[in-house]
């Protein structure tokens, strides 16, 4: 399973570095759009390889879709969370709830009872 692992990942490598060394050509990136530069009276532009605009708004995306998502997440974690205590709490009442019953027993009697 490791090799295969291997393998997927060595694939996926070659495949990203085609695709840099197919989009190497120098692009203008603006950040503002020319309407809206003309109000701004600034427009910075960029001149970058196409293959890290492309790789960067994958980034971007997936950084945007976890963070989304760790959101999304939120009350699903509280709620276990809540849940994880609840069950502690409930597991320490049940321990002593075990020792008040055989607190009057004789220890090996107690422990046949827990078992059973």
């Amino acid at each position: 399973m490791r090799y295969i692992r291997y393998a997927s990942i060595a694939i996926f490598a070659v495949a990203l570095i085609l695709i840099a060394l197919a989009n190497r050509q120098v692009v203008e990136v603006q950040v503002l759009p020319g309407e809206l530069a003309g109000m701004a009276a600034l427009n910075p532009s960029y001149q970058i390889p196409l293959f890290i605009v492309m790789f960067g708004g994958i980034l971007a995306g997936l950084v945007i879709g976890f963070i989304w998502e760790w959101i999304r997440e939120a009350k699903e974690r509280a709620a276990a969370a809540r849940q994880a205590r609840e069950m502690a709490a409930l597991r320490a009442e049940v321990r002593r709830l075990k020792g008040e019953r055989n607190k009057d027993q004789d220890e090996v009697l107690a422990l046949l009872d827990e078992a059973s």
